[in-house]
């Protein structure tokens, strides 16, 4: 049987992997498949930077708004469904492209074996969830940090979720789930992957970050969140913690000022943005390109459509 070909196009968050992605995929004849944690949930969608129907230029989009906000999600539940997206992509003779920032589901797809064969252990859950309750975030953090240094370097100290994941996988496998992180490629037989990664100057990016949520709040960031709450969405909810929605309730909640939660928005989006691209790094065999040194856009997407044609060996589809 042959390899699927597979491109996966990553990068940190706002440095224009949606607007790439579709570029792509309208002249390789492919089809998007989303590696956004936050953009599998139905009603949250200025908050996640979601492409709008306007935006997807009529290119396929999958796995967005794939549950609702108060339903539960985890990088199993997204490999199984990415997998099978991906083969259904190819029999259809299209293109199957992976694009987003979230690593944990890109590597589900790059490692034929990973900690996501490590199910749940629900009474272990439990039991750190009330440590974590009963002797503060800090000790949980440091807990992992005796077992697996490397993911605690990744993680921040107040990301419980992610912290309790780590530590059930140790628990489970008895391996840290930092020694997936940088397994060669080859070792993969079901794809044949063609890895782009997107970055650029490091000011410019923050810059970026920083004017998209301005035009989030602009578009109605505040109603968004104000909306969700209303429904009875908890802001409790793992949805709910995520960037952009954690930080607009405390606004709603009279706890800081919405000068104060915008700036502690993109503050924290710009540490996320360095997070992912040390994430990112430990990769092997991404090709690595700097966007704003094209000369532009269309140099860009020329390019990159030259390399995965080169290394795919599939024909290109002119305008």
């Amino acid at each position: 049987m042959s390899k699927i070909p597979l491109v996966i196009i990553l990068g940190p968050t706002a440095v224009g992997k949606t607007a790439i992605s579709i570029e792509i995929a309208k002249r390789l004849n492919g089809e998007i498949i989303s590696a956004d944690s936050m953009q599998i949930y139905k009603y949250m969608d200025i908050g996640t930077a979601k492409p709008s129907i306007e935006e997807r230029e009529g290119v396929p989009h999958h796995l967005l708004d794939v549950v609702y906000p108060d339903e539960p999600f985890n990088v199993s539940l997204y490999k199984d469904l990415a997998t099978k997206t991906i083969k259904e992509i190819y029999s259809r003779g299209k293109l199957p492209i992976v694009a987003g920032g979230t690593g944990l589901y890109i590597n589900s797809l790059i490692y034929p074996l990973d900690f996501t064969d490590a199910h749940e252990d629900k009474e272990y859950r439990e039991k750190l969830e009330k440590e974590a309750e009963e002797k503060g975030k800090d000790w949980l953090y440091n807990k992992l940090k005796l077992v697996d240094p490397e993911t605690a370097k990744r993680l921040h100290p107040n990301d419980v979720r992610r912290i309790i994941r780590a530590l059930e996988v140790y628990h489970i496998t008895g391996k840290p789930m930092s020694e997936y992180y940088g397994r060669d490629l080859r070792k993969n037989h079901q794809y044949s992957i063609v890895l782009i990664g997107l970055t650029m100057e490091r000011n410019k990016l923050y810059d970026r970050i920083n004017k998209r949520v301005d035009i989030m709040v602009e578009n109605g960031l505040v109603d968004e969140v104000k909306w969700l709450m209303e429904k009875g969405y908890d802001r409790n909810l793992n949805s709910m913690q995520g960037l952009g929605y954690k930080e607009i309730i405390q606004y709603l909640l009279g706890r800081r000022t919405l000068e104060e939660a915008i700036y502690i928005l993109k503050r924290d989006t710009r540490r996320f943005a360095k997070r992912q691209l040390t994430w990112f790094r430990r990769l092997t065999h991404v090709n690595w390109l700097e966007v704003d040194t094209f000369e532009d856009k269309e140099e860009l997407i020329k390019h990159i459509c030259d390399w995965i044609m080169d290394k795919l060996q599939i024909k290109y589809k002119e305008n």
